[in-house]
């Protein structure tokens, strides 16, 4: 290859890499403005006898309910943190200190008296764009501790002994799946896939970690033992299958299914239903219809502490 070859060769890559950057970017502002016009309802739906209730619709966009057992859901809405209570159906907001721009990757610890959130550090020396890292406070409210020193870091889940916290960080350009001790230190590496590997949660005996992989060239669901072994494939559809939350008795696992090839991608804005496994026969079953959601409609554990029911979310747009 000549000079003037490589030269060619070099503009053409660059000149791919700025369509690549120009078409995120419209993207982003795009879904920006999208979800500026939302309408989020925020349902329960019972797994057995498929009874669904919308609890609330609200000219905002709220994502992503954790249940707690003192019958509140902690959700998110535009970087903050929000606690809604069931029986009044009202919201109000939860302290997270200097912790403002926090997305929907957020959970309770075991014991339930501490809450773990993703927060966008735009501080942190990282020249990545977006810089969201691994943080805990007090269940209630309170000054946030961080946890991990690597951008970036979306937490998932939380081992049922209280001491490892999971997430998906990328790291060189590749996302994987990594696990840290609640005190911070090092981070392990659990999964070394080409692709995206997202979506942890443990299972509720702290055996096996379920995730959701494109090692295979679709979205599926994935389970692995809790040291990163043994990697099994669970879905083999034509949906992109995300997030999948194993329910406290360790009987089912319900996931996010997208009804189109969305390749690595979860964005708001799609026609998805939310799915149910059972852990013992793998046997799978939709718990609801299509509906317009996707990106914050369960991208964390929302089950009820009896396993019966399930918390998500679902939008309109003006």
């Amino acid at each position: 290859m000549n000079l003037l070859q490589r030269f060619q060769l070099i503009h053409r890559r660059i000149r791919t890499v700025l369509i690549v950057l120009a078409i995120q970017v419209l993207s982003f502002q795009s879904q920006a403005s999208i979800m500026a016009d939302t309408t989020s309802f925020i349902h329960t739906i019972d797994i057995k006898t498929g009874k669904l209730d919308t609890l609330k619709s609200i000219k905002s966009h709220v994502e992503a309910p954790n249940w707690h057992p003192d019958n509140y859901l902690i959700m998110n809405s535009y970087g903050k943190l929000y606690r809604f209570d069931l029986k009044t159906r009202q919201m109000s907001e939860i302290s997270t200190g200097f912790a403002t721009a926090c997305n929907n990757d957020h959970g309770i610890s075991p014991d339930k008296k501490w809450l773990v959130i993703s927060h966008n550090d735009k501080n942190d020396p990282s020249t990545k764009s977006y810089k969201s890292a691994i943080y805990v406070l007090p269940i209630n409210g309170g000054t946030p501790r961080r946890i991990t020193s690597e951008v970036m870091s979306f937490w998932h889940g939380w081992s049922p002994d209280g001491k490892t916290l999971v997430y998906c960080g990328e790291r060189n350009g590749n996302y994987d799946i990594y696990s840290i001790g609640i005190n911070g230190g090092k981070e392990t590496r659990l999964t070394a896939s080409e692709g995206l590997d997202d979506g942890p949660d443990y299972s509720p005996d702290g055996k096996y970690i379920y995730f959701n992989s494109y090692r295979t060239g679709n979205m599926q669901i994935w389970r692995m033992l809790a040291d990163g072994s043994n990697p099994e494939q669970l879905t083999f559809d034509n949906n992109s299958n995300w997030f999948a939350h194993p329910s406290p008795d360790n009987k089912w696992i319900v996931y996010i299914a997208y009804t189109s090839d969305e390749k690595q991608r979860h964005l708001f804005g799609k026609q998805v239903k939310l799915r149910l496994m059972n852990v013992q026969t793998k046997e799978m079953k939709d718990i609801t219809p299509v509906f317009f959601g996707g990106q914050g409609t369960i991208n964390v554990p929302s089950w009820s502490p009896d396993s019966q029911k399930i918390a998500f979310v679902s939008y309109s747009v003006k």
